[in-house]
């Protein structure tokens, strides 16, 4: 018998609504996994070091991994309507940003690309300061006035109200509106080393894992919350409807030109190294 997949991904509805099939057994001839729950700071950490043979990690770091992992054509974030958002205790406008400090969950981080292409256009002279914090500290760290504004992922923009905070920009509404591609999030890779015949193995996976998801929503229920950090379910299942879309079961030729396109921009503006031009290429 084989040795188990080693894989990484967040304890996120949408990773554990997406990978619940794979992870226990039921797609039909995969390979077996063997799964450690991380936050995306974490797995991104991870990749730069060639650790395990399978990740969920930023869009954003591939330029620093793609010799050695391959992205995977499906398994992952992207959307519409999904994109981080920038919050402050009171209204401000993006101007009122000049020379503050924002909170960010990672400075390799897809949230950060977008919100330093927002920002280069949209806040005069640019921000201040940047702190990283993990994202479940950010939005307490603005409410108490220990940042001025904080960029949040995830569920957060569904419980930011909840800390009496306020949206300042949605940095996925500034994404579409000015490319109108979908907001490339979290990416599915592999080792290369794994071979052509695995990787191939590993995408088909992943995509009947989703579309077993999809099919019987309640078999992973109890997987999901048991990882959803307290989340109320409610809240869990708006973040799965959001996050868990066509481009999950497949980038497709619009999530492919989001990927280029947002790599491209931040390329351009020095944020990350330049993409070659068949990186992205699947085997």
């Amino acid at each position: 018998m084989s040795e188990p997949v080693r894989i990484a991904y967040s304890p996120c509805p949408n990773d554990t609504f997406v990978f619940h099939a794979w992870a226990h057994g039921l797609v039909p001839g995969a390979p077996e996994l063997d799964v450690t729950f991380a936050d995306i700071d974490v797995t991104n950490g991870m990749a730069e070091r060639g650790e395990l043979d399978v990740l969920k990690v930023s869009y954003a770091v591939l330029p620093w991994i793609l010799d050695e992992y391959a992205l995977l054509p499906c398994g992952g974030a992207l959307g519409r309507g999904c994109g981080p958002l920038v919050l402050s205790r009171g209204a401000m406008t993006p101007a009122d940003l000049a020379g503050r400090t924002v909170a960010v969950p990672s400075e390799r981080s897809t949230a950060y690309l977008l919100f330093r292409l927002w920002a280069a256009s949209e806040v005069p002279g640019g921000v201040g300061k940047v702190v990283v914090l993990p994202f479940h500290e950010i939005m307490p760290a603005v409410r108490d006035g220990r940042v001025d504004a904080g960029l949040v992922i995830h569920e957060a923009r569904f419980t930011y109200p909840g800390y009496g905070l306020t949206c300042l920009a949605d940095m996925g509404a500034h994404w579409e509106d000015t490319t109108g591609l979908p907001i490339p999030l979290g990416a599915i890779v592999a080792k290369r080393s794994l071979g052509a015949e695995k990787l191939r193995a590993l995408a088909e996976a992943a995509r009947t894992s989703v579309r077993m998801a999809w099919d019987d929503p309640e078999v992973s229920r109890a997987y999901v919350l048991e990882h959803a950090q307290e989340m109320d379910p409610a809240v869990a299942d708006q973040h799965i409807g959001l996050y868990v879309n066509e481009f999950t079961a497949g980038l497709g030729e619009d999530g492919y030109a989001a990927v280029r396109g947002l790599l491209t921009r931040a390329a351009a503006e020095g944020l990350v190294p330049p993409l070659g031009p068949d990186a992205l290429a699947f085997v």
